[in-house]
């Protein structure tokens, strides 16, 4: 995913490439509902800079090792955590394909190449001075020759961790760590609010559909469970806490929904998905449908963590269980 192969023969250019091409690509679908010491800059020339990017390099302690990369970084490939760096005004030319769908992005993301680790060829020709993925990737080593590639372990940091993270990977980690305090804030505050309105024990229950399924999720599985469990510190009903805390979340029939249903139910569904289910006697027989307790959010749009989601979620959250923006 990084981007540099000048001061290398061409003849390992067209090796990369070959192998590239015998990966298939694109990024893998999700059957379920899907989710370092502190370095300081230092003057140095990168032994793979261009004009196009920063000669001035720092040492990023990574999952990896140490990893030299640009301070000012002008041309980021982000095949996982795009969101992240876009909330931290990094510049972008390629992201993956779960980012390049979410309706929040579309704006910030015009002109940006989407593309997989699988892809070699077309993030040579992005010429990334920084590639950002995941540990999993199995083509961590073909990345590294292209550009310095930091990758990160999912769920290993928490959301808030994350963004810190990131931003000292940006060299902007003053800037991740006051939005995180002031979100803390925020979310905090909102959920005192609610539990004033609605009881200190109102339990919310997030479930998801695809058409196919429904799922019940835990605390920290995207689409707002951060913030509504972890930041504002609101309860789930006992058979959440039983079947999907740990796992993260639990497949369920439309039948027993009920069972898992709290208070309030945080519904995500994909705005195109087939809606038949709310028009059936057993959602319609569920306490907080017949309340008008049900809060519904976009799933393209709540699927990451980042800054721009948990303010897009937080919102919707405010306007939900308090009437208000």
């Amino acid at each position: 995913m990084k981007s540099k192969l000048l001061l290398l023969p061409m003849l390992v250019l067209l090796l990369i490439v070959a192998s590239a091409c015998g990966s298939n690509n694109g990024n893998k679908g999700a059957s379920s509902p899907s989710p370092s010491a502190e370095s300081a800059p230092s003057p140095s020339a990168s032994a793979s800079g261009s004009a196009e990017t920063s000669s001035v390099t720092f040492t990023y302690a990574s999952e990896k090792g140490n990893v030299e990369v640009p301070a000012n970084p002008q041309r980021i490939v982000a095949l996982t955590n795009a969101p992240n760096v876009l909330s931290l005004n990094g510049t972008l030319v390629g992201v993956d394909q779960w980012t390049a769908m979410n309706p929040l992005f579309t704006e910030k993301l015009k002109g940006v190449q989407q593309v997989s680790e699988d892809d070699l060829e077309k993030i040579i020709e992005l010429k990334p001075d920084l590639i950002i993925g995941g540990a999993e990737m199995k083509n961590y080593d073909k990345l590294s020759q292209i550009a310095p590639t930091v990758v990160y372990t999912w769920g290993k940091l928490d959301y808030l961790a994350q963004q810190t993270e990131i931003g000292k990977l940006l060299n902007k980690e003053k800037e991740a760590q006051a939005w995180v305090d002031g979100f803390k804030q925020r979310a905090e505050t909102t959920g005192k609010e609610i539990k004033a309105k609605l009881g200190e024990h109102v339990t919310v229950s997030v479930f998801e559909t695809d058409a196919k399924s429904f799922y019940v999720l835990g605390n920290n599985w995207a689409r707002g469970t951060e913030i509504l469990y972890q930041a504002m510190g609101l309860d789930m009903p006992e058979k959440v806490k039983k079947d999907a805390l740990g796992p993260g979340y639990y497949t369920l029939s439309l039948e027993v929904l009920k069972d898992y249903a709290g208070d309030y139910i945080v519904l995500s569904r994909s705005a195109a998905a087939d809606n038949a289910f709310m028009k059936t006697e057993t959602w319609n027989n569920i306490p907080a449908v017949k309340n008008k307790h049900v809060i519904e959010i976009d799933t393209e749009a709540s699927s990451y963590s980042d800054p721009t989601t948990l303010d897009y979620l937080l919102n919707i959250f405010r306007e939900g269980f308090l009437g208000e923006a």
